[in-house]
């Protein structure tokens, strides 16, 4: 049985709703020192009609502009992706807020590929990335092009929660409580990338980061 790791939001909720439920939902005492930072977007993995801004934390896609960024061997040509700077091999949690459109919120492996509108180079489409999409149509697993549908009330927010070691991903819808969506364990064998595909004008923003020692 897959043990869920259960983290709250550290934004606008209280810290002390972190601790109670993790402490709920793990089977073993609490001995995790909690270090919070950012993640950033990599402004060379942008594809050229994504708006970077509030130091690399917001993208916006722009849908009549495709020139926002020089070329660069590391930027999605086609595909209205992005990925962070950092990648991750520890247990970690952060947020996305998605203020209007589709978006993806995925995690890949930094050797995706880059080019063309393939599968190849799409969040969820391929055996290097796995992800939620979130829609006015409710939300969607997908890895590897297998899509399975999810369920759940629609917000805003989504937590997602890697313990990378274990090769567990978790998404959570985040509003005044907090409701897992879905969780899936797998096998992670590099760091992983948090990305982000966006659709129809999308504003999207990473609202906090924490890594869990």
């Amino acid at each position: 049985m897959i043990t869920k790791y259960i983290v709250s939001v550290i934004c606008s909720l209280s810290v002390s709703l972190f601790f109670r439920s993790l402490s709920h939902s793990l089977s073993h005492s609490l001995s995790h020192s909690l270090y919070s930072c950012q993640l950033t977007l990599d402004p060379n993995t942008a594809q050229k009609s994504l708006s970077l801004s509030e130091g690399n934390r917001k993208v916006t896609a722009v849908n009549a502009v495709n020139n926002l960024h020089p070329d660069h061997p590391d930027r999605f040509t086609d595909w209205w992706q992005v990925l962070c700077r950092e990648g991750l091999s520890g247990r970690c949690y952060w947020e996305v807020e998605c203020h209007r459109g589709t978006v993806f919120i995925a995690v890949s492996y930094k050797d995706i590929s880059r080019i063309g509108l393939v599968n190849d180079s799409r969040f969820g489409y391929n055996d290097k990335s796995w992800g939620l999409e979130c829609s006015s149509n409710g939300y969607s697993f997908r890895h590897n092009n297998v899509k399975t549908k999810v369920s759940g009330p629609q917000s805003s927010r989504v937590g997602v929660y890697l313990d990378h070691k274990a090769c567990i991903l978790s998404f959570y819808r985040i509003s005044d409580t907090m409701t897992l969506l879905h969780t899936v364990q797998t096998t992670f064998t590099k760091p992983l990338y948090p990305g982000i595909w966006v659709w129809c004008e999308c504003l999207l923003h990473f609202i906090s980061f924490m890594i869990i020692k």
